[in-house]
């Protein structure tokens, strides 16, 4: 457990260095001093994680935590999850590809598999789209959120994305193919995932759902001004409405449970609710800067979650995505990205803040990376959505910022007499806002949209057996991690540590069996 005042003072130092740019060299010393002070006052904490919540920033790579961290306090600042003690990496890359999807990667961050591209909640022996295959028993993945309900604790996940999206769905769902979330996309004999959801185990015993996706949920969605229905979603047509089917479902059984669909509803839920079902919007929730009155935050969404779920003396696990990360990626839109990173940060420094770290274990990460990176040599202290240069081969400035591949959008050519030839050249961007939210920055390949990229992403941790991740680890790894930390599934059992001796018993005791291992070979 790491000192919580210690984080506090050295966040301090760092912000006010930031905020006068100092460069001296006691500005130096003191942030290198401090580090290492917390560092030699790190301890293991041997405890059991009896709450468990997994941060996932969707297509949150390392540079996108750098742009963040940069534009909200500056080069020297920390994001509340950077005080963490413990921190490593993970290996992104699916059974199948090299650069995921965010359905194989949350299989595997929450099912402790590497799945096929584009599938979800089951293994590698069922190929992309093959309903059969999917069907098998044997090839279906019990996840975190399972074994978290099988150990009488409660559950839940929030999100920005529709509750049958690619990173929640492998919670609760088994599907061959992300996209099937209703039943006008799925084909017999498969089940759609909203359905799995609402009426199969283990979803229908989550306390808490929160997120979008009406659509997927209710027959003839309505798409009003503020909350339009989405092309890119699936549109429920076989009549079932599936939020009623979760309430009556939930009053035969005499439990205490809430339905919400806005934010003034969401805060003023029951105190005694159990069993809290929002959804806040048709597709997914908006983005952070467009979002209205009506439309929680990820903040307003986890807070909740977390009183809910606080409920259960056992514990809880919980899942939050920052999804829209994603979403502002896949569209080039750096600002925007980075604003809901942010957004995101500010829900991690909440469930930090309302829980304790000696039984609650939280860890941050990403389900992938994308392309951005930050480029050229601005000076310490520039706008990251600012320009630098110029280039010596055109004679412009570019964006700190840009991608390896991008929409229509970030093809920022445009013809021009030069001279007095018609060419193709690169646009100037000082004649663009470049630190608008919709702003789309330049894109080394023009696509149908932005790609994810295939490298590592960081993972950050606080809590019981947060030292687990300490390494360049394979994503999948997160799913054991967290088993043993909080003596879930195959790790139920398992004994409780409870000082640094019990560890050296069994590192001895495990030279040992191995010694004699290799005698009786010999």
């Amino acid at each position: 457990m790491h000192d919580r005042r210690v984080v506090v003072l050295l966040v301090f130092f760092v912000t006010l260095g930031q905020c006068v740019l100092r460069k001296d060299r006691a500005y130096w010393e003191e942030l290198g001093t401090n580090e290492l002070d917390i560092a030699l006052r790190t301890k293991y904490n041997l405890g059991v994680a009896k709450n468990v919540i997994l941060f996932i920033g969707d297509g949150m790579g390392p540079n996108t935590i750098t742009a963040a961290r940069i534009h909200k306090g500056g080069e020297s600042y920390k994001l509340s999850y950077e005080t963490f003690p413990h921190v490593g990496l993970l290996k992104t890359y699916s059974a199948d590809k090299m650069v995921p999807d965010s359905a194989s990667t949350a299989t595997a961050l929450m099912g402790g598999i590497k799945a096929n591209d584009k599938t979800l909640g089951v293994d590698a022996s069922v190929p992309h789209r093959d309903c059969n295959a999917s069907l098998r028993p044997e090839a279906k993945v019990e996840s975190l959120a399972a074994h978290a309900l099988r150990a009488g604790r409660s559950t839940g996940f929030v999100t920005t994305m529709r509750v049958t999206h690619a990173t929640p769905a492998p919670m609760y769902a088994y599907s061959p193919e992300r996209n099937w979330e209703c039943d006008a996309a799925t084909p017999a004999p498969c089940k759609d995932i909203a359905r799995q959801l609402v009426e199969d185990w283990p979803g229908r015993d989550f306390n808490v759902i929160l997120g979008g996706g009406r659509q997927s949920l209710i027959p003839n969605a309505t798409s009003l001004e503020n909350d339009p229905t989405s092309a890119w979603a699936c549109s429920r047509q076989d009549g079932r409405n599936l939020i009623e089917q979760w309430q009556t479902d939930k009053g035969v059984r005499n439990l205490s449970y809430c339905f919400v669909e806005n934010t003034n509803e969401l805060k003023n839920a029951p105190a005694n609710t159990d069993y809290l079902f929002g959804v806040f919007s048709n597709a997914h929730l908006p983005y952070e800067f467009q979002r209205h009155a009506e439309s929680p935050s990820i903040v307003d969404m986890t807070e909740a979650a977390i009183k809910v779920l606080q409920r259960n003396e056992k514990g809880y696990f919980l899942m939050v995505e920052g999804g829209n990360i994603d979403m502002a990626h896949h569209r080039g839109r750096a600002r925007t990205a980075i604003d809901e990173t942010l957004a995101m940060e500010e829900a991690v420094r909440l469930a930090y803040n309302m829980t304790d770290p000696e039984d609650t274990l939280i860890v941050v990460t990403s389900d992938h990376m994308h392309s951005m990176t930050i480029n050229g040599h601005p000076e310490r202290g520039d706008n990251i959505f600012g320009t630098v240069g110029p280039s010596r081969y055109d004679g412009l400035n570019y964006t700190t910022i840009a991608y390896g591949t991008g929409g229509p959008g970030s093809r920022q050519f445009e013809a021009q007499m030069v001279n007095g030839t018609n060419e193709v050249v690169r646009r100037d961007p000082s004649q663009d806002d470049t630190t608008s939210f919709m702003y789309e920055q330049i894109a080394a390949i023009t696509l149908e949209e932005n790609k994810h990229g295939g490298g590592d992403v960081a993972v950050y941790a606080s809590g019981p057996y947060a030292h687990l991740f300490h390494n360049i680890h394979e994503q999948h790894y997160t799913y054991y991690a967290i088993s043993y930390a909080a003596r879930l599934g195959r790790y139920a059992d398992r004994p409780t540590e409870n000082n640094a001796f019990s560890i050296q018993a069994n590192i001895i005791l495990s030279s040992v069996s191995m010694l004699l291992v290799a005698l009786t070979v010999l």
